[in-house]
């Protein structure tokens, strides 16, 4: 509650002092730079999604039934077998 009311407090001034704080460090013309670089990674995002989703119907495999024998039985002196010994 404490942080929605300072946060409430700002007035113009404050915010403006802010910006100007920022368009100091970064420049003019560095923050329409990294927007741009943002909005084309954005795209490329969608882009890599949309071709994403045409390439799956294509390289999908067919669906395959699943096979419900049991396994095969573990012989008992397989399990016994020393994994230090070679066969």
């Amino acid at each position: 509650m404490v942080v929605e009311a300072m946060f409430g407090s700002f007035s113009i001034w404050h915010w403006l002092i802010v910006l100007a704080v920022v368009l100091l460090l970064f420049g003019r013309g560095k923050i329409p730079e990294l927007m741009g670089d943002m909005a084309k990674g954005v795209r490329n995002f969608k882009k890599g999604l949309a071709d994403n989703d045409e390439e799956t119907p294509a390289t999908a495999q067919p669906a395959r039934a699943i096979d419900n024998r049991p396994a095969d039985p573990v012989l008992a002196t397989e399990t016994a077998r020393d994994p230090n010994t070679r066969v």
